[in-house]
């Protein structure tokens, strides 16, 4: 396997897979957000990015907002930094984006990640139970229910925590089909977000994100960007609604973010003020995606995501 996908080097145009023969994949999604799914329990595979990204080409590639590679922990090196302080974290979540850059986090992925490891018979989790799992974003710990999965997505934090406090945003976003720009909240959920509020659904419809919208500072590795609208009313039964288009780093815009769900419950939630919920549904494209905060042992507020995971396929490329 190995030689085959090292083959695939002498081939790097985009969506170009020869040489990739035998690789067996599944291909799955989190409300929409979908991955291409390889599981590597010898550590025997290197990846290029640009196999990735032919991989995850939607026209002369299987097609994919991103690939995850399953490996154990103790195979990569910050695997084994995650395991001297988490035993548990057995099972390592290599992420890639579609464009083949590493990411260090991805919150739809992650719950796809547990349900392929169980698909696989790699991992044995009843209903109820948890299971921790390293990722470039630190480990996580997932909790199977009955039809969905949750995942403890850890501490949020602002980027520029002084100017969020102080002014309540820390940038602006220019995008196609907004006429100025707007101001923004940056979070990190491990991973980079910046948080734009529109006033109506209109204004989000409208907004075009073929191109990657401008984020002025941009946080120093580049940003994921969320548009969000809050519901009218806001706050329902005391679980808060918005509804959510996001621009991925390195893919473009896809049906659903989890990790961008999370930054755009945090930034809502902030400009909201006191007596806000701590429970929010999240409307994304592919569907909805359950956002809760909650203390954690650590001492640290954590934001919990929820929602389904699904496996659509099965296969190997010739």
């Amino acid at each position: 396997m190995d030689e085959t996908l090292a083959a695939a080097a002498d081939h790097p145009a985009a969506g170009d897979t020869a040489g990739l023969g035998g690789l067996k994949f599944s291909k799955g999604h989190g409300t929409g957000n979908d991955f291409v799914l390889i599981a590597d329990p010898h550590g025997a595979l290197s990846v290029t990015p640009e196999q990735v990204a032919a991989i995850c080409d939607r026209h002369r590639g299987i097609g994919a907002d991103g690939l995850i590679r399953a490996v154990p922990s103790r195979l990569l090196p910050e695997g084994r930094e995650l395991l001297g302080q988490h035993p548990a974290a057995e099972w390592f979540m290599d992420y890639r984006n579609g464009d083949g850059s590493l990411s260090e986090m991805c919150g739809n992925g992650v719950r796809v990640f547990v349900h392929f490891l169980i698909h696989e018979g790699l991992v044995d989790l009843p209903a109820g139970e948890s299971l921790t799992i390293g990722t470039r974003g630190g480990v996580k710990t997932v909790v199977r229910t009955a039809s969905r999965y949750a995942v403890d997505m850890g501490p949020w934090e602002f980027i520029f925590p002084g100017e969020a406090t102080a002014r309540a945003m820390d940038s602006l976003v220019s995008a196609d089909g907004l006429e100025v720009a707007r101001p923004a909240l940056s979070v990190s959920m491990g991973n980079p977000h910046t948080v734009v509020a529109l006033a109506e659904l209109a204004e989000l419809d409208s907004t075009e994100l073929f191109r990657a919208p401008r984020v002025d500072p941009a946080p120093p590795h580049g940003t994921n960007v969320e548009f969000v609208v809050p519901s009218e009313p806001l706050v329902h039964d005391g679980v808060g609604t918005i509804t959510m288009r996001v621009h991925e780093r390195g893919v473009g815009e896809t049906l659903s973010c989890g990790t961008g769900a999370c930054a755009a419950a945090v930034a809502i939630r902030h400009w909201a003020g006191s007596g806000a919920p701590d429970a929010w549904n999240v409307k994304v494209p592919g569907g909805v995606v359950g956002v809760k905060f909650f203390m954690a042992a650590d001492g640290h507020e954590h934001v919990e995501l929820s929602g389904p995971a699904v496996i659509v396929a099965s296969g190997m490329l010739s």
